[in-house]
C-alpha cells in the first residue's frame, strides 16, 4: 500500500529526511544500538539546525525533562514518563524509539484485556499442536522482538494492565532475560534494549504499580505547558500535522480561533481565569492540549465539509460542547455557568461564540 493511502504514518516515516540528515551530520558518540548520538536525539525532539536544515521541534515543554529522558536511555534503566491525559507521553515515546532504533511500532497497548502472553510470547496453537512446541510456533511479543534486536519497545497505559500482567515486566527488567520453559531456553537482552513506559495519572489507583516495578524504572513526570502561549505553539503545530495527513479541505485555524479554545480549556482546567481573579468550576474531564487539538481538527472537518473552509464560531461551539459536557449534568451546569459568568463579559471578540454555544445548549 502507498504512503499516501496510509491513514497514519509512523514517526520515522513521517519525519524520515530529517532523521537522515542528523546522522549524515553526525559528530558524536553512538550508543550500541542506537542511530544517532543522545545530543542528535534531542535536537530531533526540541528542534534545532543540523545540515542546513531546520529540524522541527516534535515536543515543546521543559528541554531538561527530555534530556532526562534520552540519558536514562542510554543506561540499562528503563523509562517511565507520566502525567495528565494530552500531556504528550505517547507522542515523545513514539519519537524516542524512531530517533533511537527507527523503528516506534514495537508497542503493547494497556487495557484490562492486556494478557502477560502479550508481554512475552504467545503460540501458533495450530503448529503447536500438530508439531509440538517450535522456535516456528512462537508468536514474539514487540518486548521479546526488542531484547533480540537490541532496541526499545513501549508499554502505553501500564497502569490499566492487569497488576500480574504488570508484573510479567519485572523480571524482564530486572534479569533483562525471557525464559521460555517450553523450549528449555533463554533469551537474553541485546545492548541496547529497554522499556518506555506511559502512565496517565487520571488512572493512578485502577491498577497501582508496585513498589517493585517502579523501581526498575527512572520516572519523568511531563507537566502541562506552562502558559497559554506555550500551549497555542503546540496545538498549532499539531493540527497542521493533522491537517496534512487528513483531507479536512479546510483552511488552519486563525491565530485568535486557537486562543480562544485553549484560554477555555487552560480555565476550565484550571479552575479560575487566566488573571486568577475570578474561580471556576472545574468539568470531570481533563480538557487536555491533545483535546483540544481534536476540537481544532473536528471543527476544520465541519467547516470543509459543510462551510467554506473556514471556522466558524458556528463551528467550533458544536466542537466545545461536545468536548466540555461528558455525558455529566455537572459539566453542563460548569459550561453553562461559564459562558454566562466569564465568556459573555469579554466584550464583543467573544460575542459571536457565547451566543452559539448558548444557543447549543438551550
Amino acid at each position: 500500500m502507498s504512503e499516501e493511502r496510509i491513514q497514519r504514518l509512523p514517526a520515522e516515516q513521517l519525519f524520515q529526511e530529517e532523521m537522515d540528515v542528523l546522522m549524515a551530520n553526525e559528530m558524536n558518540p553512538v550508543p550500541e544500538g542506537w542511530r544517532m548520538s543522545p545530543k542528535s536525539v534531542l535536537t530531533y525532539i526540541c528542534g534545532g539546525r543540523c545540515g542546513g536544515m531546520d529540524i522541527s521541534p516534535k515536543y515543546i515543554g521543559n528541554r531538561r525533562l527530555v534530556e532526562i529522558a534520552i540519558a536514562t536511555l542510554v543506561t540499562d534503566r528503563a523509562l517511565l514518563l507520566i502525567g495528565e491525559p494530552g500531556t504528550a507521553k505517547s507522542w515523545l515515546s513514539e519519537h524516542l524509539t524512531a530517533a533511537i532504533n527507527g523503528n516506534s511500532t514495537r508497542v503493547i497497548q494497556g487495557t484490562a484485556g492486556t494478557t502477560e502472553e502479550q508481554i512475552k510470547y504467545s503460540w501458533n496453537y495450530a503448529m503447536l499442536i500438530a508439531s509440538g512446541p517450535s522456535k516456528e510456533a512462537m508468536i514474539p511479543s514487540p518486548v521479546y522482538r526488542a531484547m533480540e534486536q537490541g532496541a526499545i519497545a513501549r508499554v502505553e497505559e501500564i497502569s490499566r494492565c492487569a497488576s500480574e500482567v504488570q508484573d510479567a515486566l519485572i523480571s524482564i527488567l530486572s534479569e533483562k532475560r525471557i525464559s521460555v520453559p517450553e523450549l528449555g531456553i533463554e533469551v537474553p537482552a541485546r545492548k541496547g534494549f529497554s522499556v518506555i513506559a506511559t502512565a496517565n495519572t487520571r488512572d493512578k489507583g485502577v491498577n497501582e504499580m508496585s513498589a517493585a516495578l517502579k523501581r526498575r524504572f527512572n520516572i519523568v513526570v511531563l507537566p502541562a505547558p506552562e502558559s497559554l502561549e506555550a500551549e497555542m505553539e503546540i496545538v498549532k503545530s499539531r493540527v497542521a500535522q493533522l491537517s496534512g495527513s487528513l483531507d479536512l479541505n479546510a483552511k488552519l485555524p486563525k491565530e485568535e480561533v486557537v486562543e480562544k479554545v485553549c484560554t477555555i480549556f487552560r480555565e476550565l482546567r484550571k479552575g479560575a481565569t487566566l488573571d486568577g481573579k475570578q474561580k471556576l468550576k472545574s468539568t470531570s474531564g481533563v480538557l487536555s492540549t491533545a483535546e483540544a487539538i481534536s476540537l481544532l481538527a473536528g471543527s476544520m472537518a465541519l467547516a470543509g465539509s459543510f462551510g467554506d473552509g473556514t471556522i466558524t464560531d458556528y463551528d467550533l461551539a458544536a466542537g466545545l460542547q461536545g468536548a466540555v459536557v461528558k455525558d455529566d449534568s455537572k459539566d453542563q451546569n460548569v459550561w453553562e455557568e461559564y459562558l454566562e459568568n466569564i465568556m459573555k463579559k469579554r466584550g464583543a471578540k467573544w460575542l459571536s461564540l457565547y451566543e452559539e454555544c448558548k444557543e447549543l445548549n438551550r
